[in-house]
């Protein structure tokens, strides 16, 4: 129920002209068009990016596959709930469940889909789906508990996030250097060979993880005050 009242806060750098095309785009769908159709399309979109990835490391051109899947997986998963914000058929709770568990379910597949190209390790992949899994359920936490579902941090939202990785498959496929660049890293008693997406990738886990923890001990202090500890005397 937390999306009936959960207010959106989403403050990233393209945010406002994002809004204004997603509208544009609302009031030309065909009739037909519905919100899981949409759903379904940035689903969709997602699987085209993991396939696209995986078979990069058979042909660089692949890269232009998953490009694509991140504009499909975009058109799909912005559009879907302005669609029927523009058209007043709203459906708080169905649209909570089935907007979110289908985009951890395209973030797995995406982020899997990284892991299998030959950019980044799969470790390292797993690592930022963790991280993003993380901060997805104290997303949904605090939609509940303090009525906010916050979808930007640091004025990064998941459309700033697609833009960053479609100029990254572009560096990849014109610049040798960005793909044949490896750095060798000595920590905890190993040595690790990392790719300049796994650079990338290990520098988004933090920025997730310093925005998670973060928000946690900020919130934490909050709830602490709101909700606190009443002794019984005994009783």
């Amino acid at each position: 129920m937390a999306k009936e009242q959960s207010v959106r806060i989403q403050t990233s750098f393209l945010n406002p002209l994002e809004k204004k095309a997603l509208v544009w785009l609302a009031d030309r769908q065909p009739k037909w068009m519905t919100s899981d159709i949409l759903t379904f399309i940035g689903f969709l979109g997602a699987v085209i990016i993991a396939v696209g990835y995986a078979l990069s490391g058979k042909n660089l051109a692949f890269l232009w596959l998953s490009t694509a899947g991140w504009i499909i997986n975009w058109y799909g998963d912005s559009l879907d709930g302005t669609l029927a914000r523009v058209r007043k058929q709203q459906r708080p709770v169905y649209g909570f469940f089935i907007d979110h568990t289908v985009d951890c379910i395209n973030e797995s597949v995406m982020i899997i889909g990284i892991g299998m190209s030959p950019f980044m390790s799969f470790d390292i992949a797993m690592l930022c789906l963790v991280a993003y899994l993380l901060i997805s359920v104290y997303v949904y936490i605090s939609a509940h508990l303090k009525g906010e579902f916050k979808l930007t941090y640091g004025k990064m939202g998941p459309t700033e996030l697609r833009v960053i990785l479609i100029i990254i498959n572009t560096l990849l496929f014109f610049i040798p250097w960005t793909r044949e660049t490896y750095v060798t890293v000595q920590a905890l008693g190993n040595i690790f060979v990392l790719s300049i997406l796994d650079i990338i990738g290990i520098l988004i886990f933090i920025g997730i993880l310093i925005a998670y923890f973060g928000s946690l001990i900020k919130d934490g202090r909050e709830y602490a005050k709101a909700d606190p500890l009443i002794k019984n005397n005994g009783e």
